[in-house]
């Protein structure tokens, strides 16, 4: 280990760790020395080994997350434990309208993946301890709690077994999440508005196979979405994505499992088929966060730490792990070039280009959301022709499962 390195990396969570593996297999080639500093410590090296449990949270990714994954060397051993999407249903609760997307009409193996978090994250992080010696050191436990940024580069304070250690650092990347108390710590400050909403995520099993369909169902009180998993111990499993306003949220989770999957069916209907178990469930409040500032000389603030969205479209990984590639291509184009990582000019071409992503993305699900929400009259038939005329339009369905599915973006190099 150490004192000083190209760029350190502050968390080692999924954003963390792509990033870490999106640079390893250059590392070598161009001398970048990479730092990351997780509060929690760094598997020991070997295989990862996959542990099945029915209350995993899982994380849809789109179908341009394939190509970054696989130029990392991560997808074959990921790829052991994913479930595809091959189908995706819109539909609205109650009403006429309907979109069916497919992904052997759209010529693609599949529409997206599921993954389970601790899985993706095993994988990334088993891939770093086997493969990123010596160019990438893991600092764990610790915690990074202070840094100050300047035009050639950052000075870095860890906390590391009770005493602080100082490191240098000439590219600096926040990706600590959205509960950032360094981002607080060293004054970005964030805009952020409520939807008055949670959202309840849990593990439900059906009485059917799931066939591979990813469900969006909207209902007068929010959408409902059903991802497809693996399945366990021969029972089909789905993840529930659930957004209640929040006066109802807590009397939903008190109801017992029996009342639970009652209420559940009848918001969602049977068209998945009977629900017939739940796992433990779990509720956050759902808002709209923005940092004010996504980068300064030497520094990156990537993932949650950056943005928080509406979960309606599952496009929040998928958002970050865009801006997880395109950082890394920047590292990579200036290493190469004998250019200052952290110059402040190239950092704000950077955030030009994720503000407009970011923008877009967050449109997408914030107006989809408050739409599919709306009890107007001329609101609830306007967005129901619209369904129904999109899923009669083929090229309108292809536009709509590119952008769904990452294609719409440019490809990352990462070489």
């Amino acid at each position: 280990m150490q004192s000083r390195y190209d760029v350190l990396i502050v968390g080692g969570g999924m954003v963390g760790a792509s990033l870490a593996c999106a640079l390893l297999p250059v590392a070598e080639q161009l001398a970048l020395r990479v730092a990351v500093v997780e509060t929690e410590p760094l598997p020991a090296p070997g295989e990862p080994v996959f542990q099945p449990s029915y209350d995993a949270r899982s994380t849809a990714l789109a179908l341009g997350v394939r190509a970054p994954f696989e130029a990392m060397g991560i997808w074959d051993t990921l790829a052991q434990h994913l479930t595809p999407i091959r189908h995706i249903h819109v539909s609205d609760r109650g009403h006429f309208g309907v979109t069916r997307l497919d992904a052997e009409r759209e010529q693609v193996p599949a529409l997206g993946y599921v993954v389970e978090n601790h899985w993706l994250g095993q994988v990334l992080l088993s891939r770093l301890a086997q493969d990123g010696a010596p160019w990438i050191d893991f600092i764990a436990p610790a915690e990074v709690v202070d840094l100050d940024n300047r035009a050639d580069g950052c000075r870095v304070s860890v906390l590391r077994q009770g005493a602080t250690e100082q490191f240098d650092a000439a590219l600096v990347v926040m990706a600590d999440g959205g509960r950032s108390q360094l981002r607080e710590k060293i004054g970005i400050g964030y805009r952020q508005s409520s939807y008055e909403q949670h959202a309840l995520v849990a593990n439900v099993s059906l009485d059917r196979p799931h066939r591979e369909i990813a469900y969006e169902r909207f209902t007068d009180s929010g959408p409902l979405a059903l991802l497809p998993g693996e399945d366990l111990d021969g029972q089909p499993r789905c993840g529930l994505v659930w957004t209640l306003p929040e006066d109802q949220i807590e009397a939903v989770m008190a109801l017992d499992e029996r009342a639970f999957l009652a209420r559940l069916q009848q918001r969602f209907g049977f068209r998945a088929g009977r629900f017939v178990r739940v796992g433990e469930r779990f509720h956050y409040p759902l808002k709209l966060v923005l940092a004010e500032e996504q980068v300064r000389a030497g520094l990156v603030v990537l993932g949650n730490a950056a943005h928080a969205l509406h979960p309606i479209a599952g496009q929040g990984f998928n958002l970050a792990f865009r801006g997880v590639t395109a950082l890394a291509d920047l590292i990579i184009e200036r290493k190469r070039a004998g250019q200052a990582l952290g110059d402040l000019h190239a950092l704000l071409e950077f955030e030009q280009a994720r503000r407009s992503d970011q923008f877009r993305t967050i449109q997408f699900s914030d107006r989809t959301m408050k739409l599919f929400t709306s009890h107007q009259p001329m609101l609830t038939l306007a967005r129901d022709i619209g369904l129904t005329a999109l899923d009669l339009c083929p090229l309108g369905k292809t536009l709509l499962a590119r952008a769904a599915m990452g294609l719409d973006q440019p490809a990352p190099r990462l070489q």
